[in-house]
């Protein structure tokens, strides 16, 4: 991430600030001198970065429902914004299976009224909304998605994060781009990072398991997936939200957020790179059952960002493991979220913390 001017003062609505990546995101935007305004359902959870910021009182929250559209348009006014950026969402798969119907009113109905609520935002310049890699009709032949590639869903999470996609698409063509309102979505990949506490993610529940000196279980360690530090897709979604305003008509697409392809890599893999990370204590094996279908290959292609945003990805999947790791072993033993935070970012952009 490179600090910016651009987002100095600048009026930002996050939904899901107080979400794994909403901390992140709104600890990047803090750092580049915007106003942020928070919408999340839920509280933060206690030793994530989320909950370090809640507690300086850095920005403004709201604790309110995406599916409340009533309040959603309220917040949206109270706020002002010139940037909506999108990431209140049900994100678990295995939940989405247990509760599909609250899936996809939270994360297609919840985005489609956050684009209506927008629509009254009389500053509004841009609007970034975060959905996932498993948007993709998948058939997994191995290749890499590209953002032409038809979405699809077999499964609660991915059919409700591709009917946002299709939302955003409908609300873009037909209410923003005649106001020179840029949308835009960003499919990123299985994103680690400090600070993460959510049940059924793998480094999450490795940490949680390693601690209490348990050995880790992977329902399908041969499943492959395209593993990222957090802060390559923030940095992508700033990316992504300057060039949203700079260039609406252009930018006004979906757009991969992914690894290199070399980190595209199974499960069972990167449970064995946190386990070295940890230490020598650290177990883990497979065995576990999941009666739940799911993709068995994820790979994207980020050309495209790559190319014309001038956008990368900056930390292979190991340099990733070993930054996450010793956030949570520094958070765990009392250290500040904000401080570590502050340090991942200035080694992500190669200077001196």
């Amino acid at each position: 991430m490179s600090v910016s001017d651009a987002w100095r003062e600048r009026r930002v609505f996050v939904t899901g600030d107080s979400g794994f990546v909403g901390g992140w995101l709104c600890h990047a935007l803090l750092r580049r001198g915007a106003r942020v305004f928070g919408y999340s359902l839920t509280e933060p959870s206690p030793l994530s970065l989320s909950a370090a910021l809640a507690r300086s009182g850095a920005h403004a929250s709201r604790r309110a429902d995406v599916r409340d559209i009533v309040d959603l348009r309220a917040a949206i006014r109270d706020a002002d914004p010139e940037i909506v950026i999108h990431l209140a969402a049900q994100p678990l798969v295995r939940q989405a299976f247990c509760d599909p119907l609250g899936t996809f009113t939270t994360n297609a109905l919840g985005t489609a009224n956050l684009l209506e609520a927008a629509r009254s935002a009389g500053r509004l310049r841009a609007i970034v909304v975060f959905t996932t890699d498993k948007v993709y009709a998948n058939a997994e032949t191995g290749r890499c998605f590209v953002e032409s590639d038809p979405l699809g869903g077999d499964e609660p999470y991915a059919a409700s994060k591709a009917a946002a996609e299709m939302a955003v698409a409908s609300w873009s063509s037909r209410y923003f781009a005649s106001r020179g309102i840029g949308v835009a979505t960003v499919r990123a990949g299985n994103i680690i990072g400090g600070g993460d506490w959510a049940v059924d993610r793998i480094v999450p529940d490795a940490i949680r398991t390693f601690r209490a000196g348990e050995t880790l279980v992977l329902r399908r360690p041969q499943a492959v997936r395209p593993w990222q530090h957090v802060l390559e897709p923030v940095a992508g979604i700033l990316t992504i939200a300057e060039a949203l305003m700079h260039d609406p008509a252009a930018t006004s697409r979906g757009w991969n957020l992914g690894p290199r392809p070399e980190d595209c890599i199974p499960v069972g893999d990167l449970a064995a790179r946190v386990a070295r990370s940890w230490g020598p204590d650290a177990r883990w094996h497979s065995g576990g059952n999941s009666s739940i279908p799911e993709a068995g290959l994820l790979r994207l292609d980020s050309e495209a960002a790559c190319e014309r945003l001038g956008w990368r990805p900056r930390w292979r999947v190991d340099a990733a493991v070993d930054r996450t790791v010793a956030w949570y072993r520094a958070a765990v033993a009392g250290g500040d979220p904000v401080s570590l935070a502050e340090a991942d970012c200035a080694a992500h952009l190669g200077v001196a913390a």
